[in-house]
């Protein structure tokens, strides 16, 4: 199995772990103000992830000092108002609309790429991602016309909007100034502190305003699962893909997420599997495949 080929793979699974955001996040939001949540969730992720890269964080220190600036943007973007930011507008909006909002970020990266970094997206590409993204509309919409018609914007709404061009944004960046030097797991720690560091005035105004210390065993308890399963392994997963086979590719595979979400609620909730999450499902899959897939070019024979 080459490199490419590995990166497919761990990408098929990335989605299943960062689609237990929204399950623990949506438990945890009622008990916990949203950025003593982001704070203590990626704090935790630092502490268990740190570790295992201080070696190749010191290996890499020119690198990583020299791109300071760019780090520090990179974290805001993903540790605050992609990590923080989603929790605040859970609390005005509902899973589906936030579903359907950020799982946007594949097209708005394509339409970054394309207007700065001069990438061009063939017609396959561009078809296999708004495949996929009707297949996200599909399962989300539950397949009923008349809840697209009746969709409203609210305040979480424009904060979902807000944070998934910002993830756009990262994701594109990340493979800026030589990064891409850097080890996945190393690049990732340093921008978990960083982004710890800018969230701690947030958490501090909630423990005066609020008095938002977590104490209860499940709301730590939604930390930890948070942490583990929602941060440092998918996110991980995701800066691998990026790192291998590029921004737009790593992005589409976001689509799976309502996809996972689907299979958990009936293996682990009992719920129905409905006819539309058959078609959303096949054609989240196909727009994956199309986006992807490096189909081999045919040879025209040449006759003397």
């Amino acid at each position: 199995m080459d490199e490419r080929t590995r990166a497919y793979v761990v990408l098929v699974f990335m989605p299943l772990f960062f689609s237990s955001t929204l399950i623990i996040g949506r438990a945890a939001v009622p008990v916990i103000e949203p950025w003593t949540l982001a704070y203590w969730r990626w704090m935790l992720a630092s502490v268990i992830l740190f570790p295992f890269a201080v070696g190749a964080i010191l290996r890499s220190s020119d690198i990583l000092i020299g791109n300071w600036r760019l780090i520090a943007f990179l974290s805001l973007l993903l540790i605050v108002i992609c990590g923080g930011g989603v929790f605040v507008a859970l609390r005005y909006t509902t899973a589906t609309n936030a579903t359907l909002i950020y799982t946007m970020s594949p097209i708005f990266i394509l339409i970054i790429e394309t207007l700065f970094r001069g990438h061009r997206p063939s017609l396959r590409q561009v078809g296999g991602i708004l495949l996929a993204f009707l297949g996200v509309a599909v399962i989300v919409l539950r397949g009923d016309i008349d809840r697209l018609l009746a969709f409203r914007f609210n305040p979480g709404d424009i904060i979902i909007l807000f944070a998934s061009v910002c993830f756009a944004v990262y994701s594109t960046l990340l493979r800026s100034n030589g990064l891409t030097k850097v080890p996945t797991h190393a690049l990732f720690a340093i921008i978990l502190l960083t982004g710890t560091a800018l969230l701690v005035p947030l958490m501090l105004w909630e423990a005066v305003t609020h008095q938002a210390m977590p104490t209860r065993l499940d709301a730590w308890a939604s930390i930890a699962g948070l942490a583990v399963f929602a941060s440092v392994l998918p996110f991980l997963m995701y800066q691998y893909g990026i790192k291998i086979v590029g921004a737009p590719i790593t992005a589409t595979f976001i689509y799976l997420l309502p996809a996972y979400g689907v299979v958990l609620a009936v293996v682990f909730l009992g719920e129905a599997f409905k006819t539309y999450h058959a078609f959303g499902f096949v054609m989240i899959m196909t727009g994956i495949v199309a986006a992807t897939a490096q189909f081999p070019r045919r040879r025209i024979a040449q006759t003397v």
